[in-house]
């Protein structure tokens, strides 16, 4: 079985926001920059990187290229990177410089060792419901995830998710498919429609103790 990504949510990536501590997201990656912080610890060219940590930065990048965006420059008709924010490492500078040796393999927005793992496309809100304890806990998950990556997000409110056997409306759930694969709907675009809070309506699932589970 090949290896599947992970995936996060947009707020798990923004919790990773300190210098020692920095993931960022951009073309549905996400990447984990705090040894590219440490080991240009001090550098001025981190600043535009520090100032969007724990954020989306697919602006700064082109989607066909998976490159820097590029511009010509109206003065030297050169093609430069676009930098807004200013220059940032492994961004060459706009003329020659004698402090600048270039970069040295794959600069960090091609470097593959930085990637922990995908952007979710669409998160989603479920409500997981303990019927042996009666115990609710709401989970914003990934829609790409199985339930058995869910169950693994769960695990840290109850130890012992995989006791239980995972239903909604009576049917089990194939824990190796998604929601969507499991007919559990993602109403969210109707019930904003309908002006309805999404939070109130998130759909149920049901954990039945295994020890406790009566088939019917």
């Amino acid at each position: 079985m090949m290896n599947r990504p992970k995936f996060f949510t947009p707020s798990e990536v923004a919790a990773h926001n300190t210098a020692a501590d920095l993931w960022v997201s951009f073309l549905g990656k996400v990447c984990d920059l705090s040894p590219l912080m440490s080991r240009y610890e001090g550098d001025v060219l981190l600043l535009p990187i520090m100032e969007s940590a724990g954020k989306d930065i697919s602006c700064w990048f082109d989607p066909e290229t998976k490159d820097v965006v590029k511009f010509v420059d109206p003065v030297t008709s050169c093609v430069r990177y676009f930098t807004p924010r200013g220059r940032f490492v492994h961004i060459p500078p706009a003329g020659p410089r004698s402090d600048w040796a270039g970069v040295s393999g794959e600069p960090w927005w091609r470097d593959g060792r930085y990637e922990v793992g995908l952007l979710s496309a669409k998160t989603r809100w479920i409500r997981v419901i303990n019927t042996l304890t009666s115990q609710e806990q709401r989970l914003q998950v990934c829609s790409e995830e199985t339930l058995d990556e869910i169950l693994q997000r769960y695990l840290s409110s109850n130890g012992h998710a995989h006791s239980y056997t995972w239903k909604h409306r009576g049917e089990r759930l194939d824990m190796s498919s998604t929601l969507s694969d499991n007919r559990v709907t993602d109403d969210d675009g109707e019930l904003e429609q309908l002006g309805l809070d999404r939070d109130l309506f998130s759909p149920p699932l049901l954990l039945h103790f295994n020890d406790d589970l009566t088939e019917g």
